[in-house]
């Protein structure tokens, strides 16, 4: 007897391995998260510093909130990880072009070392179905915007023996218009993309 339940999906699975096969289906998701950590590299590129702040304003966290959200918890949070192993190799993916390491333990680190959790939770919420509207969208990304400071600022501030209050000065207030704006654009383009492929309504399922 066949059960039909429901399961949540994310954007990305409704692009269909060429065969049903699990190697196939492995290798399309590979592909997927190596495609993602490339597109948070392009990010990363557009890059600049407001002055007094060590921190630069890059497009990283739209990124990073669009790639957890597209591909889901675990293909997200990989893709993040491929991004940081392709920076540490010494390929110049991370701010500006820059490279190495050196940057995982530096000032910016915590932020770095926030992507991967951030785009896991950003995925989880949208595998929940709360990609399908603006202001669930915006809901689900939220969370992960909040991690990346929660893990970077207080990062800086150690680094470079600040205060608390420096570091929030200095590693979050000057960024908070800019990232909301990011975070805004981001939740706009899921269910826009989803009511272009007319499958906002979809349930994908499964017949065990």
């Amino acid at each position: 007897m066949a059960l039909t339940v429901s399961s949540p999906i994310t954007l990305i699975d409704r692009f269909p391995a060429l065969s049903k096969s699990h190697n196939t289906t492995f290798l399309r998701d590979i592909l997927f998260v190596i495609s993602f950590s490339i597109f948070l590299a392009l990010c990363a590129q557009i890059s600049f510093h407001i002055p007094s702040t060590t921190v630069p304003v890059t497009l990283q966290t739209l990124g990073v909130l669009l790639t957890g959200a597209t591909l889901g918890s675990r293909r997200g949070a990989l893709a993040m990880l491929a991004y940081l192993a392709e920076g540490a190799a010494g390929m110049p993916v991370f701010a500006g072009g820059t490279a190495g390491f050196i940057h995982l333990i530096g000032p910016t680190g915590g932020y770095l070392w926030s992507y991967p959790i951030a785009a896991y939770v950003t995925g989880w919420l949208c595998e929940k179905g709360l990609d399908r509207s603006f202001k669930t969208s915006a809901l689900a990304m939220l969370p992960g915007s909040f991690i990346i400071y929660g893990l970077g600022v207080p990062w800086l501030g150690f680094i470079l023996h600040m205060s608390m209050s420096i570091a929030i000065t200095k590693g979050m207030l000057p960024f908070l218009f800019g990232d909301a704006l990011k975070l805004l654009i981001a939740a706009a383009l899921l269910p826009t993309t989803w009511n272009l492929i007319g499958l906002n309504n979809f349930t994908n399922r499964k017949h065990l």
